[in-house]
């Protein structure tokens, strides 16, 4: 725990001496734009529900990537190092998660209200308000893809190849999340860890979307059909669930990798 107060403590230093509220700004940006070209029929009719909630996923997605994807590989050096004089592993990936975490919770407080204030937000979600709903998702997947963001930074060697894989990646989280193409046999088993999938039937299920007009024209929707979007607490608990498991691999994907960071 020592070990972690420490490093926890350099990360919010970085974040202040290097400027790193930028990455709130940024946020703010791509919550704007993606708020206001959504459309008025969000939140109102099965389609531009849809397109909009994959719209907000995909840049929760791309915020929480950018996030990390160099947090762990630019100080490589300075680990093998430190691993050398007794650093714990498992103390370094913890505090990066958590930093992430608060990071991750102060982004999703801006995506949500500029959200709530550009769009007509339902009222009511599940069991909770339906800001509120809105809220958790937005956290839960750009925690989700900062841990995947660390995951990835343990494994590769250099900022460049973070930056080489970063789009790789990204591509992999659009093509699987079953909005833009359909997904059959394996690649809708592979969807399962996407988390593009994930939020956007949290979104969805938040907003009611199987009540919305023009719903049972799209029962068979994609490779999840309208099950997927089930207007029921445990489901959405379940989602919720999902985005925090896969969190926790990718935090034990980074701390396996940098276990082996001397050879």
């Amino acid at each position: 725990m020592g070990q972690v107060n420490v490093y926890l403590g350099k990360c919010f230093r970085l974040f202040i001496n290097e400027r790193g509220w930028k990455v709130l700004i940024s946020a703010a940006a791509i919550a704007l734009i993606i708020s206001w070209v959504a459309g008025s029929d969000m939140f109102h009719t099965f389609r531009a529900t849809r397109s909009g909630a994959f719209a907000l996923v995909c840049a929760c997605i791309l915020v929480g990537i950018f996030n990390s994807i160099q947090s762990v590989c630019r100080e490589r050096e300075i680990i093998k190092r430190e691993c050398r004089a007794g650093l714990h592993v498992s103390s370094y990936i913890a505090a990066h998660m958590i930093y992430q975490m608060a990071l991750s919770f102060a982004q999703a407080i801006i995506f949500t209200v500029i959200v709530t204030i550009i769009r007509d937000v339902p009222a009511h979600g599940v069991f909770l308000p339906g800001f509120a709903e809105l809220f958790f998702t937005f956290f839960l997947v750009i925690f989700a893809s900062s841990a995947l963001g660390i995951a990835v930074s343990c494994i590769v060697k250099t900022e460049n190849a973070a930056m080489t894989a970063m789009p790789f990646v990204l591509i992999v989280q659009l093509a699987m999340g079953g909005v833009i193409f359909s997904l059959e046999g394996a690649a809708s088993l592979v969807s399962h860890i996407a988390i593009s999938k994930w939020g956007v039937l949290a979104i969805g299920a938040t907003a009611y979307i199987t009540g919305m007009p023009e719903a049972l024209l799209h029962v068979a929707y994609d490779d999840v059909g309208l099950a997927g979007f089930e207007f029921f607490a445990g489901h959405l608990a379940q989602i919720w669930f999902a985005l925090i498991v896969f969190a926790f691999l990718c935090g034990v994907v980074g701390w396996v990798s940098l276990k082996f960071v001397d050879k």
